[in-house]
């Protein structure tokens, strides 16, 4: 690969094609590569592509009548992402057909470079930065993105009427709990060519890190809920000179909440900011968890131990325009993702991560599935899940769910001290356990704390206005500088009739 106006640079590292490419193929690759030491990808752009500003890549743009396969008018287009700024590391793609595998060369007329005074005729196969794929899933008269891959293992996907917002990744190594985070990265895709009739899409990756590789296989399905079926066999790494993973991080997700209806903004006219609201768990035992976001001071991790989980994700289920009063944002678009397990995980924990932000431009929650015991390296770490990216039409709990959750005192005569160790909440359920009760129903809420709070009242009562049942929630700080674990549900003649919102009262 030629530098414009530089020495040659050494070219990405292309796998090995071969005809009948499938998973198993792929798998071979990844254990190949886990046995021998992690080469890291050549990032040094060609100095005239190197000096572009963000603006100036912007202005390199996918010519739309290059996409692959839309001259054969196939349901599904690819369109490729160019090389620049803050994409640097190249990736290798591929097209896989009836007669096998063949590489995608990087071409110069594949791409308008607008106003840019540049040379690619010198770069040779640059390679790319990602891609994404096109369908018609809001309109027959056209085909709107479905699913971008960019970045490291980063990966997003849409539903019928869905903007972008959080985002997936193929996995997550030491996002806590290690000497620092470590980014594996998909360095090669296999986009595998659909039939005319084709209601799914399937791509091969694989994913290098120092410290582990990976095959991962993604059968995407558009729709009301866009589905990407997961297929994913992780190898740790051998002799890498670097500490053991210490948090390995199965089908991780990654949201924004800056504030919202439990930690309000007073300078913002916008009465919520986030991708996501709450995580939202299903636990092997059978407990529906429900776990209200927040943008903490300093960051805060907690987990859910359970054995073979159903289901997690991090969830916006708020989806009414009002909560949110953003023309340009539109939060009340941005999907949830649900992750269903397609076989038995075994014993391990969801962990939720939540970093401060200073905005809404920061991603800042992070969740994912931690197994409890990794394979010694070389021997495969398989797992298969659904990951469904829903809009209105999301997973819920059986019984009933939280939909909303406030925090703040309404008119009180407590003392300024009093106000200054006490907290309460308000949260609203609904849900077809609780629509089945007449309004004189013995409802309670069964609400415990940890030792640094203690509960000092709590009321449930159907509310008129919405057809809801409320409850609300007092409880006392006995240490000032340290959190509270808060469980409630509520409960109707000793049966549980919702889910657990479990919530950590962080201290001001």
């Amino acid at each position: 690969m030629l530098l414009a106006g530089a020495a040659q640079a050494q070219a990405p590292v292309q796998a090995r094609l071969e005809p009948g490419f499938d998973f198993e193929s792929l798998t071979r690759l990844a254990s190949e590569r886990a046995a021998k030491p992690y080469r890291a990808a050549n990032d040094k752009l060609p100095a005239d592509l190197a000096q572009l500003n963000y603006d100036q890549v912007r202005d390199i743009r996918w010519r739309p009548d290059r996409a692959l396969w839309r001259n054969e008018k196939l349901p599904f287009e690819a369109m490729f992402f160019h090389l620049g700024l803050y994409q640097t590391e190249p990736v290798l793609l591929n097209e896989v057909t009836p007669q096998g595998a063949r590489h995608i060369s990087y071409s110069r007329a594949d791409f308008d470079y607008g106003k840019n005074r540049v040379n690619p005729q010198a770069w040779g196969d640059l390679g790319f930065a990602g891609f994404r794929l096109h369908n018609h899933v809001n309109s027959p008269d056209y085909k709107d993105e479905l699913v971008v891959f960019q970045g490291a293992s980063y990966f997003r996907a849409l539903g019928k009427g869905q903007q972008y917002g959080l985002s997936a990744r193929g996995l997550a190594i030491d996002t806590v709990g290690g000497a620092g985070e470590e980014f594996p990265r998909f360095t090669e895709f296999w986009l595998v060519k659909p039939e005319p009739q084709a209601t799914q899409v399937r791509v091969y990756a694989l994913m290098d890190s120092p410290r582990a590789t990976g095959a991962y296989q993604f059968d995407i399905t558009p729709g009301t809920s866009t589905t990407t079926t997961v297929r994913s066999r992780v190898f740790l790494r051998a002799g890498t000179g670097k500490p053991p993973v210490a948090t390995l991080g199965i089908a991780p997700l990654t949201s924004m909440f800056f504030f919202g209806e439990n930690q309000p903004r007073k300078e913002d006219f916008r009465p919520e900011v986030h991708d996501s609201d709450g995580l939202m768990v299903a636990t092997g035992e059978g407990e529906w968890l429900w776990r209200p976001l927040q943008n903490p001071k300093q960051t805060v991790v907690t987990s859910f131990a359970t054995k073979n989980p159903k289901g997690f994700g991090l969830m916006q289920r708020d989806r009414q325009w009002a909560s949110y009063e953003d023309v340009e944002a539109r939060y009340e678009r941005r999907p949830s993702a649900w992750v269903r397990p397609l076989h038995d995980w075994g014993a391990g924990r969801v962990e939720l991560v939540q970093l401060n932000t200073p905005d809404e431009t920061h991603d800042n929650i992070v969740a994912y599935w931690v197994p409890a015991q990794l394979p010694p390296p070389g021997q495969p770490l398989e797992f298969a899940y659904e990951l469904s990216w829903q809009g209105d039409e999301q997973q819920r709990p059986p019984g009933a769910w939280a939909t909303q959750s406030r925090r703040g005192m309404g008119y009180t005569k407590l003392s300024a001290d009093a106000l200054r160790r006490q907290t309460q909440y308000v949260v609203d359920f609904e849900g077809p356990a609780l629509k089945a009760l007449p309004d004189n129903a013995a409802v309670k809420a069964v609400v415990t704390s940890d030792a640094n709070g203690k509960v000092l009242e709590n009321l449930v009562y159907r509310n008129p206005a919405t057809n809801q049942w409320r409850m609300t929630v007092r409880i006392e700080r006995l240490k000032a500088d340290r959190p509270i674990e808060l469980r409630a549900f509520l409960q109707h003649d000793n049966h549980a009739v919702s889910e657990t919102w479990t919530h950590i009262s962080l201290p001001e």
